[in-house]
Order: C-alpha cells, then sequence, then structure tokens
C-alpha cells in the first residue's frame, strides 16, 4: 500500500511552544475516518495479547501475572502484528511533525500502544520516557500520543509540567517499588501546576522525552485508548554513562518472556 503524503502542519507559534514548554496538544493529526478503523485494529490486537510470548504486550502497571486481570495493558511494537499501520496517514503527519520540530534528521524510534481497561485503568505515574532508556546515550526525541476517543480528565489523559524537559534525568523508581513492574514513577514531582490536556478523539499531544508527565485512572465506563508513536535524532553516545539503577533493579515477567523467546530463536538458527 503508498502511504499518503502529510496534509497537516504545525504553526511557527505551535513550534516555539513545543521548544519553550517541552509539550505540545493540538486537535487533529488525522481523520476520525482513520480513527475508526485503528480502533478496530487496537482493539483486536489487545483482545490477542499480539506479543506477549515474546514480551511485547505486558501489564504495565500490575504484575503481569497469567491470572490477573491487566490494569494497565501495553504492547510495543503494534505495527510488527498489524502491518498495515505502517501505512496510516498519523504516521506520515506525525513523521512529517517531528521534522518540523526536531528537523530533516529525526528517524522512527519505536511506538507502543497503551490500554486503559474501563473503571480499573491504572495511572500511569509521572515519569521522564528517558528514564526508560539507555543510560549510555544522550537522546533529543519526543513521543506523539493519540487518542482514539475522546481523552478526558476522567479517563486518562495527558498531563505535562510546563519546562520540566529542561531537567536531567531524575531519580525514579518502580511503582510500588515492586521490581516485578515495568513501570516507573519519578522519585519526587511537585504536580501543583500542571498542564491538563483533554484532547478530541485523533488529537495529538508531543512531547520531549525528559518532560515530565502523567496520566490519571481511567474511571470512565468506557476504555481509554492511546497510540504512541516515538521519533527522534540518532542518539549521542555519553562520555560518563548515567547510572538508571532503577531498570537494572527490575525481574520483570515480560524480560524473561523476552529471553525464554529470544533463546528459542537462537536455538532453531536464526
Amino acid at each position: 500500500m503508498t502511504k499518503p503524503e502529510p496534509n497537516l502542519f504545525l504553526t511557527e507559534e505551535q513550534t516555539a511552544f513545543f521548544h519553550r514548554e517541552g509539550y505540545l496538544p493540538i486537535n487533529v493529526i488525522t481523520s476520525q475516518e482513520e480513527v475508526a478503523r485503528l480502533r478496530i485494529i487496537y482493539d483486536r490486537l489487545f483482545q490477542q495479547r499480539a506479543g506477549r510470548e515474546v514480551g511485547d504486550q505486558f501489564d504495565l502497571a500490575g504484575t503481569d501475572e497469567e491470572d490477573r486481570e491487566a490494569i494497565l495493558p501495553q504492547i510495543l511494537e503494534p505495527v510488527k502484528y498489524a502491518p498495515e499501520l505502517e501505512s496510516i496517514q498519523f504516521r506520515v503527519n506525525a513523521a512529517s511533525m517531528a521534522q518540523q520540530l526536531l528537523g530533516p534528521a529525526v528517524r522512527p524510534l519505536g511506538e507502543h500502544a497503551i490500554f486503559k481497561p474501563a473503571r480499573i485503568g491504572a495511572q500511569t505515574p509521572w515519569h521522564q520516557d528517558e528514564a526508560y532508556w539507555d543510560e549510555n546515550f544522550d537522546y533529543t526525541s519526543l513521543s506523539i500520543w493519540m487518542p482514539l476517543q475522546e481523552a478526558t480528565a476522567e479517563n486518562g489523559c495527558m498531563q505535562f509540567i510546563p519546562g520540566s524537559h529542561k531537567l536531567e534525568v531524575l531519580p525514579h523508581h518502580t511503582i510500588n517499588y515492586d521490581p516485578r513492574i515495568h513501570g516507573l514513577e519519578v522519585d519526587e514531582v511537585d504536580p501543583s501546576r500542571s498542564a491538563i490536556c483533554p484532547l478530541p478523539p485523533g488529537g495529538a499531544t508531543f512531547h520531549q522525552s525528559r518532560t515530565l508527565h502523567y496520566t490519571g485512572p481511567n474511571l470512565s465506563d468506557s476504555p481509554r485508548r492511546a497510540y504512541i508513536l516515538i521519533f527522534g535524532l540518532e542518539p549521542k553516545p555519553r562520555k560518563v554513562p548515567n547510572d538508571y539503577y532503577w531498570n537494572k533493579q527490575k525481574r520483570t515477567p515480560s524480560e524473561e518472556r523476552r529471553r525464554a523467546a529470544q533463546k528459542k530463536a537462537d536455538s532453531k538458527g536464526f
């Protein structure tokens, strides 16, 4: 399938806001028709728990046990399990806007989907994305978060601390200090000046990799679906690595599944 051309662009004012505040909300990044198609694909992937056997699907906020309902299920690289996602307008517009914000050398760095079930969907605690990443590199990157239904304070829209992208990576810990849980939480944060960003379906927020952000629990009667694309420049090796000790302490079931899948693949010679 031929990829569409970009059909939406950021203004100079929006670009300036992003660089000043570290985040940016916009009301439209793709059509309502595409959002409706994406909801069908998205729900199918989560119903199938696509990628679970190789560690790409797991409970971000829970202990990820097989006999326990996930409170914040996530799928890494959903395009691997639904190739039709490669040619969507959202991806094309997101890539074009990322180039506007960070320059022509921007490239895709990954993607994921996060699902908050109705009534039981957990909060995603305050954190910086870079706290999850390789401590040997510095990043110039951004995430583009699109809801597939209205995103509100009640169901878990994005919230940001303006200007926090100028901070270093702060100390984090696993949620509830439980090494079985993949999700991270910053040790200290003052949410009193947070910016709450409700969005219509098919809107988007942009944020830099060190911008502190949060989504609340889903208290509504409907699920909250979010699809996230990550773009950035080539990571730069650090002369002195950071120490993200919080990641070294993790012992998550998803990592165990990933290692087992890799060992199985290695034994088959591919």
